[in-house]
């Protein structure tokens, strides 16, 4: 019979089938989506599930604390009422990057200079004398033999600070009245500015070179006992210590071969001869150009053969090409650097009308900067080398 009784429970037996359909049929498409995901995205692609009973199923509407009581969505539909859509939740899937290999660097195929055995060895048979200033007046020959290891050591690096700019004829000298007046830590800690810029003067920059030389001696009694680094960072970290200081620091101080010493001298001469790949532009490129190729065990002998054969031979201008015996393998032989144009005051003579009188005999040891000024001051000379413009006295106001 179709009583209304039979027909609503029939449309609730069919309501109660549907939803179960539905219920099973979202499942195996959140799985077949799951599954499609992980197999797509390859080993590198985790993901991150969540458990399906919270991701599937559907709460019952009638028990306590359940979602239905609280979400209108999730209500049991009334009957005759189409059943609604529940909303699904997301499923988070978690990316990993993949591991980068470093990149890398192509291999360099080993370099060296073409002839570089028979020009270095006729380096040497030039400098057989060794009778250039860097073999007496050196930073290793500016020391006292009497002194104890560790103030050898400093008076080394004193040597190598006061030499930057300046030539060795100036830097013996002034080390020679250092070592008059005491070159220790101590010693010069406690002598004045002016009187150490007194005894310093003339080397390049000697204003700077003070301060410096207080602020090392000052780092290297607190930290060092008196001595000097051991390591070429430790001397890196000093004021006024750079890379080629350091290096002829480690050789020279504590026989160690730390790199080359590379200065005006070693930087022009390799490149002059193609010592380098690629022309440099710095002495610290020439420097690791040098290394890359020269073997280690001629690392402490190259910077004495090269300043010693710059300062006599290979000269920054106007080269001695036609006394050297690298002549004919030496790819810059013969092409000498223009000179500079003389200034046209230069050309003419000097008006001795307006002649000073003579300069005052130097006092010190030191050599006087110019004619002397109507005010009784010594002016500045044109012909002084750079960072030594007037004395410690005029620098003082005395």
């Amino acid at each position: 019979m179709a009583s209304p009784y039979f027909f609503r429970k029939s449309m609730t037996e069919m309501s109660r089938m549907k939803k179960t359909k539905i219920r099973d049929s979202t499942s195996s498409t959140l799985k077949t989506r799951s599954a499609k995901v992980h197999k797509c995205s390859g080993p590198a692609v985790q993901v991150k599930q969540e458990r399906e009973d919270q991701c599937i199923s559907v709460p019952e509407p009638n028990r306590p604390g359940s979602e239905t009581a609280s979400n209108p969505d999730q209500r049991k539909p009334a009957d005759g009422e189409p059943p609604r859509e529940r909303r699904r939740r997301p499923v988070k899937v978690e990316y990993e990057e993949p591991k980068r290999e470093p990149k890398k660097e192509p291999k360099r195929e080993p370099w060296e200079p073409a002839d570089w055995r028979r020009q270095l060895e006729n380096i040497r048979q030039m400098r057989s004398a060794r009778n250039a200033p860097v073999d007496s007046m050196g930073a290793a020959r500016c020391v006292d033999p009497q002194a104890p290891p560790e103030v050898m050591r400093y008076q080394v690096l004193v040597s190598l600070m006061l030499s930057s700019q300046t030539k060795d004829q100036v830097t013996a000298a002034a080390m020679e009245r250092l070592r008059r007046h005491g070159l220790t830590v101590d010693s010069v800690l406690e002598t004045d500015d002016e009187t150490l810029g007194r005894l310093i003067y003339p080397v390049g920059f000697w204003r700077t070179k003070v301060k410096y030389l207080k602020q090392t001696a000052a780092i290297l009694r607190g930290e060092y006992g008196g001595d000097i680094p051991g390591s070429f960072e430790g001397l890196l970290r000093l004021p006024g210590v750079g890379p080629k200081m350091a290096h002829l620091a480690m050789d020279i101080a504590w026989r160690q071969v730390s790199g080359i010493g590379v200065d005006t001298h070693v930087h022009r001469i390799s490149n002059r001869l193609g010592w380098t790949r690629t022309g440099t532009k710095s002495p610290e490129d020439t420097r690791k150009a040098l290394e890359d190729w020269l073997p280690r065990q001629l690392w402490s002998e190259v910077n004495w053969l090269l300043v010693g054969f710059g300062q006599q031979l290979c000269l920054p201008t106007n080269p001695l090409c036609s006394l050297c015996l690298n002549q004919h393998s030496c790819p810059s032989a013969h092409c000498t650097s223009p000179g500079r144009k003389p200034l046209p005051h230069i050309l003419k003579p000097p008006d001795q009308s307006k002649v000073n009188v003579e300069s005052p005999p130097p006092t010190d040891g030191m050599k006087p900067e110019g004619p002397a000024s109507p005010m009784g001051s010594p002016t500045s000379s044109p012909g002084l080398r750079r960072g030594s413009r007037g004395s410690p006295a005029a620098a003082t106001g005395q």
